[in-house]
């Protein structure tokens, strides 16, 4: 059956849920061309569970909460350099410390993120998901309480890198297991979560924003000031924020595996899996489960990995190339960058340049929800992905405070148009994270799955492998910009 047609006859409302198949098509499972034909038809059926759920609101409210979850806690630890920066004031780690915090994090939810991916299809993603937002909900707490202890520099210094290893470790897990449901819901709800992790980006540096500018000019006596820095304050309010927030995911969660949506795609999922496995449904292994078929799905688990991580080698390298340009200089090099005007405080000139940069990045994934913006062709979004590489010269024309010895005035020297490369630089960055993952695990968008649904998962979990990937080889360049800039060792200076 052509998959359009089917599509055109199926497409519809919640209403056009179909019951499961209870036979499969041809009297014998194991006949190869039965079996293609059965896959077939079941890939149209999927494909119009997928339009159908695409029109259920709430599966894109739910999608977009939980994609805010899943960069929470990166947003916040980048938004709070100030005030990590202010307790580490006198420490030679202080001009260093946003690049070793970004690798240190990136390093760690790549090697997490890793082990995730392989087990992804081991274990429940439900419960998965409950689990890491239990422990982020619990480590964003202790940021929280952290802000009304002051320790020593180096202390604290250990405090940052354990916390934000943690949160990777629990990021990790949550994103694979997000990022697979979604998957299955289809591109609406893959975009949805895009646009959710950066919503989360423009929620938490507006906050940071607005605590910044209150601290800055609020009138407070000399004992609450003494008691109170103006990025303690603004660092407490956007952690208690961030800790209430993860709270209310887990709340979205629970609701979204108790949608019918839900319950049906996962079902028809499961249905498809068994069926190209031979044809026995899932439910019959259940109470058969011994060593040797554990270690016979874990190799078949690999294998899939392997044949899908090669179909989308395009667009896996893509995404990753969009992540390791973005961490090469931001933060690192664009917090690095001065106002030109000197009556601007240098903390707001802070606070607004991630407020811009995250905007950017939301506009450049919301506009991937309408279809006249969507580029679909691998070829296409790798070069889009490398053409981004041109934003790096531009930030070392800005205002970048170099050595004492190598002050110079910048050849762009306007905050403004500073602030205008940021805003596109992240607008470039959120469409092109976007489309990659959006289209990547499409049955209907990517020829190179060839209509296998057992496979859309897995796409979208290797495509979020590599875009973390991206965001080590990120990190560790920026140390390589940062010489570039500075004159020096970038690990001590």
């Amino acid at each position: 059956m052509d998959m359009n047609t089917h599509l055109r006859h199926n497409s519809g409302g919640f209403s056009g849920y179909q019951q499961l198949p209870q036979e499969a098509a041809s009297e014998d499972p194991h006949d190869p061309l039965a079996s293609s034909l059965v896959l077939e038809d079941e890939a149209g059926d999927f494909v119009a569970q997928e339009e159908a759920a695409a029109h259920d609101p709430r599966v894109r409210y739910i999608h977009f909460i939980l994609g805010c979850a899943v960069l929470l806690p990166w947003n916040a630890l980048i938004t709070a350099s100030p005030y990590f920066l202010s307790r580490l004031e006198g420490s030679p780690i202080k001009s260093t410390f946003n690049s070793y915090l970004s690798t240190t994090f990136t390093v760690a939810n790549f090697g997490f993120l890793a082990h995730a991916t392989i087990s992804s299809k081991l274990s429940s993603s439900a419960r998965r998901a409950m689990a890491s937002l239990a422990i982020l909900t619990f480590l964003a707490l202790t940021l929280t309480i952290n802000t009304w202890i002051h320790a020593p520099p180096g202390l604290f210094f250990a405090f940052v890198m354990l916390n934000g290893i943690a949160q990777a470790g629990a990021g990790s897990y949550l994103q694979t297991a997000i990022i697979a449901v979604a998957s299955l819901f289809g591109p609406s709800a893959v975009q949805s979560m895009m646009s959710g992790q950066a919503a989360v980006g423009v929620a938490v540096s507006g906050v940071q924003v607005i605590s910044t500018l209150a601290s800055t000019r609020g009138k407070g006596s000399p004992s609450s000031l003494a008691a109170s820095s103006p990025e303690e304050s603004s660092a407490f309010t956007f952690f208690l924020l961030s800790t209430l927030f993860l709270i209310f995911s887990a709340v979205a969660q629970s609701w979204l595996v108790k949608l019918p949506a839900y319950a049906c795609l996962m079902d028809q999922y499961k249905h498809i899996n068994a069926v190209s496995q031979g044809g026995v449904d899932a439910d019959e292994h259940s109470g058969l489960v011994s060593p040797s078929r554990t270690h016979s799905q874990a190799s078949d688990r690999k294998e899939q990995i392997i044949r899908v991580t090669k179909a989308n080698a395009i667009y896996n390298l893509a995404v990753a190339y969009v992540f390791a340009v973005t961490l090469a200089v931001f933060p690192p090099i664009t917090i690095s960058v001065a106002p030109v005007n000197p009556r601007t405080s240098g903390l707001v000139f802070s606070a607004i340049h991630f407020f811009v940069f995250n905007v950017g990045d939301f506009c450049g994934r919301f506009i991937c929800s309408y279809p006249r913006f969507l580029i679909w062709s691998a070829k296409r979004l790798l070069g889009f992905s490398l053409a981004r590489t041109l934003f790096i010269p531009l930030f070392l024309l800005c205002n970048v405070q170099r050595s004492a010895g190598n002050a110079s005035t910048p050849l762009i020297n306007s905050d403004i148009v500073f602030m205008l490369i940021l805003f596109f630089f992240g607008m470039s960055n959120g469409y092109g994270c976007s489309m990659c993952m959006i289209a990547a695990p499409s049955v209907e968008h990517n020829p190179r799955l060839r209509g296998r649904v057992e496979d859309v998962d897995t796409a979208a979990t290797v495509g979020s492998f590599f875009l973390v990937g991206g965001l080590a080889v990120g990190s560790f360049a920026s140390f390589g910009v940062r010489a570039a800039i500075c004159d020096c060792n970038p690990f001590r200076s």
